[in-house]
């Protein structure tokens, strides 16, 4: 079942374009039994590695705004590495009780990232704004919101090891002006340098499975070239709510089996 949804999670970002490195970090840990605070930093290298290839379609296609991606990449980098660096080594084996209730790390990494799901299940349910914007216009950088926004991503990203491409494209579109298609491309090259770089920044307690991360990746890899061949047959617009659905049951799935179903 785990390399299954291995192949899903390429299948996925291939396919819509997004959505797969949400499936990361819950395949590694009730699939293959990672614990929670190592699957966020396996999840950094998966999640990067697949986005590098998926962004080689967008590069021959003259789909990727590179100024773009250094000026939200880099403070996005920034912020991922200083997180698995410090910030996420600084935090307590046990953060707090709530009653009789222990709220340890690796439960609190793994509510921090059901949440994340079910807003990243929002932004695929509510319907696309894609293709409505593909007219090209001046760029006009909002430097403040830009860096803003960049290193809020990069935290989250550190944080729970997901690639945030539900975050990213909006503020590409709305923020840098880019068009759809453009914004997708340019999403997945951030996502690839924050994602290798913050993983490469990662402190040396977490103990690296190149074993579970390579087949893992090998996995993904191949569901990203069935995800790109479908998208060429298949109107991805109308799966991308289906998944979707699918996120938020599994990110409603992860709060109810870590506080109440324990």
């Amino acid at each position: 079942m785990g390399y299954v949804a291995s192949v899903l999670i390429g299948v996925s970002l291939g396919l819509i374009g997004s959505g797969g490195s949400i499936l990361t970090v819950p395949v590694l840990v009730y699939l293959f039994g990672v614990d929670a605070v190592a699957a966020t930093a396996y999840s950094l290298f998966i999640v990067g590695l697949t986005a590098l290839m998926g962004s080689a379609e967008y590069f021959r296609k003259r789909l990727v705004n590179i100024r773009t991606a250094v000026v939200f990449g880099v403070p996005s980098i920034i912020a991922v590495f200083l997180t698995r660096a410090f910030i996420v080594p600084a935090i307590p084996t046990e953060v707090f009780t709530v009653g009789n209730f222990l709220v340890t790390k690796s439960i609190l990494l793994l509510l921090l990232f059901a949440v994340l799901m079910i807003f990243s299940a929002y932004s695929m349910i509510k319907p696309s704004a894609e293709g409505k914007d593909e007219v090209a216009v001046e760029q006009n950088f909002n430097y403040p919101l830009i860096l803003l926004e960049g290193t809020i991503v990069g935290i989250i990203t550190g944080l729970v090891g997901a690639g945030g491409g539900f975050l990213i494209i909006p503020a590409l579109v709305i923020l840098s002006k880019l068009p759809m298609k453009e914004a997708i491309g340019t999403s997945l090259v951030i996502i690839a340098a924050k994602s290798l770089i913050g993983f490469f920044g990662e402190s040396s307690e977490t103990i690296i499975d190149w074993l579970i991360i390579g087949k893992v990746t090998i996995f993904a890899a191949f569901g990203l070239i069935i995800g790109i061949y479908l998208s060429k047959k298949i109107d991805s617009n109308k799966l991308k709510p289906i998944f979707g659905w699918f996120v938020l049951a599994m990110g409603i799935y992860i709060i109810l089996k870590e506080t109440v179903i324990l």
